[in-house]
């Protein structure tokens, strides 16, 4: 499960980058993907915390941390 996390952060994460150098429509399109898949992974992450009774926080910080080391490390998918 938490590689599904890991994904959907990464997508999320993608979709941010996305908008830069984008203005108006462009922008508002793009901010409104980045929130989407935003909101998808703060959906999965609440449901695991609260089915196995994790700290959500904690959760979610593993999950952008995991995240942040594999866009740092090219070997890492």
């Amino acid at each position: 499960m938490f590689r599904t996390h890991i994904k959907l952060e990464r997508s999320a994460e993608e979709e941010r980058a996305k908008l830069a150098g984008l203005a108006g429509d462009e922008y508002d399109a793009q901010w409104r993907r980045w929130r989407e898949a935003s909101k998808e992974v703060q959906a999965a992450v609440t449901a695991h915390a609260e089915a196995s009774g994790a700290s959500r926080y904690e959760l979610e910080q593993a999950v952008k941390k995991a995240v942040r080391h594999a866009q740092e490390d090219p070997a890492v998918e």
